[in-house]
């Protein structure tokens, strides 16, 4: 069995937009992915509003007891992007214009012709000691300070981010899965299956019901960090099915 640590991590997705419904979070199942192969454990995701005081009081919380935490939007350059002050406020540090994000910048929308007025440099602003994450997609970077990992809500861009970031991450031993087939709802393999995950404490057993043609079934996934335990709670459940389906047969 390996002995390296298993390294968690936490998601905060910021903005209103995402609590009125006008925008559809497309991250958190994107990350979630890239998370699985690297590894790291997903344990929590929160979604907060533009509030400077609630994403200061999330944050703390979750970087508390997480190896890692990510969070995706609010550093867009209008008013309500507030989540570089609040990181700032997390950490206790100014929220300061970095000189190579105002570079980097003012680079950019030279070459397009646009004016680097003041609301596009507030892209440029970031907590004091503050590292920069490339923004392929974009040029404006995102940050990292302790464990954070500060980047942009939208998707292509959070996406070209997390590629980045997720190289420098220490992962652990990603998780294996398997999936079994039941013929049968959870209501008829509920107990069962409760008993099964008892008795293999090393993986985590997930049931996901189906309704096609006026039935339910059930996808059984198993998932665990050595083969062995995984294989040991699959020939459990095929026996489960196999008792259900002869009770159902005989009765």
């Amino acid at each position: 069995m390996s002995t390296r640590p298993i390294a968690t991590a936490a998601m905060l997705a910021i903005g209103d937009e995402l609590l009125s419904g006008r925008t559809k979070d497309k991250n958190i199942g994107q990350l979630a992915d890239v998370l699985f192969l690297a590894g790291i454990d997903l344990k929590e995701v929160r979604i907060v509003g533009d509030d400077e005081e609630a994403i200061v009081e999330a944050l703390n919380a979750l970087r508390s007891r997480c190896t890692y935490v990510f969070t995706s939007g609010g550093i867009g350059p209008t008013h309500d992007d507030i989540t570089a002050d609040a990181i700032s406020k997390a950490f206790g540090v100014p929220c300061l214009h970095d000189p190579l994000a105002m570079q980097l910048l003012g680079a950019m929308y030279e070459k397009r012709g646009v004016e680097f007025n003041d609301a596009r440099k507030r892209m440029a602003r970031m907590p004091e000691g503050a590292v920069h994450i490339e923004n392929a997609v974009s040029t404006a970077p995102g940050f990292n300070i302790g464990n954070v990992y500060v980047m942009a809500g939208v998707p292509q861009v959070f996406t070209a981010m997390l590629s980045t970031v997720v190289k420098t991450l220490e992962g652990g031993v990603p998780m294996l899965s398997r999936s079994v087939a039941s013929p049968f709802g959870e209501g008829d393999i509920g107990s069962a299956l409760a008993e099964i995950q008892k008795n293999h404490p090393q993986t985590s057993i997930g049931s996901y019901p189906r309704f096609s043609e006026n039935r339910f079934s059930t996808e059984i996934v198993i998932r665990s960090r050595e083969d062995a335990p995984a294989e040991a709670a699959e020939r459990d459940i095929m026996a489960m099915i196999a008792e259900i389906a002869a009770s159902k047969a005989a009765s």
